[in-house]
């Protein structure tokens, strides 16, 4: 890469007098721009050497990658006469300057604190699509399996049990969560939620307070008084830490924080939260009642568009309120917003699949087929950022095949009863009644997406050769990759821990594999090993990412944490230097998982190959709990 020309490129593109601050991290560059409007994003998104872009907490990002983006950042500030800045000091710049969106910000707070508990959710909502099964009748007959085969009741109770379990204590998942994020004690943040959750509570109850009647309220199923509780509690928790001496900080933060916050969370706090929470929902559900299926057919237009804002990581806290309600008494609407959401991820794949079809270049072929498969499974980012923006014309295409799906899933009344993987899988979440239709309402979205996306194409090669920047008929080799020095190759995990799918990682770099192809690991150990032999390419100062050029070829990045780049290097130990060759096995160095969180960083190890297009396949090994050195991913040439 020529990083004096690719900081020209981004200078031009962005405007040389239109930065207020950069900084970068170990994979992007971290901007804040006085008029994003002025941007010519077209430029960067034709630009080979610029992976992707976004803009998320009143920062633009550009993503250049491990290796190169200090380079080319020293190269911008520079030519640009830009004042360097920390990722910290640009964070604040960007919360006090025009371009921060508080709104953003508490969108992003809200998926910080779902994104770790939706596995439980998950797997509690399966369990309930799959009682759905057992006890729904017209599904095989007009009596349910339960009526039957009355042998299976025993079963059903039990799964019933199961899956209830993660919803009615729903808040102390989010307590433990929400604590993570504020940086307050998680055992706190749990213990807070079930007070609120506690038997103990009478329902129409109320404690006498010196006169003051306190209603004792039941949390079950809540989420936003539990997370504006838990906020309350991080605030106190951290004001007793910094006053209270060291010999009864231990025994009294804990107490004061705790019981404070319950007085609180019972007596303002909670009610008024809860009534915020019901109006969310019955105007959500306000909308859909009033106008019908044409509005779902809106939401169905609007969906993806909302997801590229972050938008959408709202939505769990109010399906669960859906969900929850239409479960308890089989009253009320049901999960709508799943059904719409299924209905624009299979339209996104649909039009990445499109693509697929209609591209030549080798590199966009093997990109858009992982991305149709993740879409069509319910994970849209690779579709949305790798393929369907870069083209533009596949993610309108999907949006038509999305609001048409949608109108026809709303007319039919098609409701989830359960949260799951929202895409074709997703008929285990629908109520049984509805699958034939939810199923059909998939089949338009994909097929009417397919359709525009591959007629529009064809007519317009010209326009999609000129975006791939090669000629209609053929695809010159990528410069610089000699085929011949790629050799197929496993990389083992480089901590130990749970291994978790890229698209698990709150981080949509990562997630939506932009940077490659690989896997995450929650570790449970703080020492990082080598995955491969080969030359460290990468050691930031900060300790927290280092790049490695194996010897068969692949390019891998190990990232340490999730923003760890503003910790300075704190926590963090480094035992190699760049141009230092290593073997499979060997120590690189360390981190200290428990401070990390208690800073309030999520300490996720994500290892990546950046160099995935080269090869034929980059593919994680399906291993859940995995030790240092076992196998995780496999790369062919």
């Amino acid at each position: 890469m020529d990083h004096k020309k690719v900081a020209s490129q981004i200078i031009t593109a962005v405007g040389a007098e239109n930065f207020a601050a950069a900084a970068h991290c170990a994979t992007r560059l971290r901007l804040v721009i006085k008029d994003e409007d002025k941007i010519d994003q077209r430029a960067l998104d034709n630009n080979d050497d610029v992976k992707g872009t976004f803009k998320t907490d009143g920062q633009y990002q550009i993503i250049i990658g491990p290796g190169d983006v200090n380079n080319v950042y020293d190269e911008l500030v520079s030519q640009a006469n830009i004042k360097p800045a920390t990722t910290t000091e640009l964070k604040e710049i960007a919360q006090s300057g025009k371009n921060f969106n508080p709104v953003m910000a508490f969108i992003k707070m809200l998926s910080d604190i779902f994104v770790p508990i939706i596995p439980a959710l998950v797997a509690g909502g399966l369990l309930m699509a799959l009682n759905n099964f057992l006890v729904s009748a017209g599904l095989f007959g007009p009596k349910s399996i339960v009526q039957m085969v009355p042998a299976v009741k025993g079963i059903s109770d039990m799964i019933q049990l199961m899956s209830a379990a993660a919803f009615i204590f729903m808040p102390i998942l989010v307590g433990i969560s929400s604590a993570k994020r504020f940086g307050a004690n998680q055992y706190l943040g749990a213990a807070l939620a079930m007070m609120m959750v506690s038997p103990d509570l009478v329902p129409n109850a109320s404690w006498n307070i010196f006169g003051l009647a306190v209603s004792q309220n039941n949390y079950y199923y809540q989420v936003i008084p539990v997370i504006a509780s838990v906020y309350i509690l991080s605030i106190l928790e951290k004001w007793f830490h910094k006053k209270l001496p060291s010999a009864v900080d231990f025994t009294f933060t804990p107490l004061l924080s705790l019981m404070l916050t319950g007085f609180l969370t019972f007596v303002i706090v909670g009610p008024l939260m809860r009534i915020l929470s019901d109006g969310i929902t019955d105007g959500i559900v306000w909308i859909y009642k009033t106008l019908g299926f044409i509005g779902t057919g809106i939401f169905g237009l609007l969906y993806s568009p909302i997801v590229l804002t972050g938008l959408h990581q709202s939505f769990p806290a109010i399906e669960t309120q859906l969900i929850t309600t239409f479960s308890q008494n089989h009253t009320g609407y049901g999960d709508f917003i799943f059904v719409v959401a299924s209905m624009a991820n299979v339209a996104q794949g649909a039009a990445t699949f499109g693509v697929f079809t209609l591209t030549k270049n080798k590199k966009m072929k093997g990109l858009s087929s992982s991305a149709t498969v993740s879409a069509l499974l319910g994970i849209t980012e690779p579709a949305l950022f790798g393929v369907n923006l870069k083209y533009r014309f596949p993610f309108f295409c999907a949006l038509i095949g999305s609001g048409v799906a949608a109108v026809f899933a709303g007319l039919f009344h098609v409701i989830a009863v359960s949260l799951g993987s929202a895409g074709f899988l997703g008929f285990l979440s629908i109520n049984a009644k509805s699958i034939p239709v939810y199923l059909l309402c998939e089949g338009i979205s994909f097929v009417v997406a397919f359709v525009l996306t591959y007629v529009y194409g064809k007519n317009n090669a010209a326009k999609i050769a000129a975006i791939e920047g090669t000629s209609e008929t053929e695809i010159a080799p990528e410069a610089g990759v000699t085929d011949a020095a790629l050799k197929d190759e496993v990389l083992t995990a480089p901590v130990s821990g749970q291994a978790q799918s890229l698209t698990t990682v709150n981080d949509q770099v990562f997630s939506s594999k932009l940077m490659g192809n690989g896997a995450a690991i929650s570790a449970n150990d703080d020492t990082i090993y080598a995955p491969v032999t080969g030359t460290i390419t990468v050691a930031y100062e900060t300790k927290h990412a280092y790049g490695i050029q194996s010897d068969n070829g692949a390019e891998v990045l190990i990232h340490l944490g999730i923003d760890t780049v503003e910790l300075k290097g704190q926590f963090f130990e480094s035992q190699v230097s760049q141009g230092q060759h290593v073997n499979q096995g060997d120590v690189l160095g360390s981190f200290d998982r428990q401070q990390i969180a208690a800073a309030g960083y999520e300490p996720t190890v994500i290892m990546v190959v950046t160099n995935t297009a080269q090869f034929a396949e980059v593919q994680r090994i399906q291993a859940t709990t995995v030790q240092h050195g076992d196998q995780l991913v496999a790369v062919t040439e």
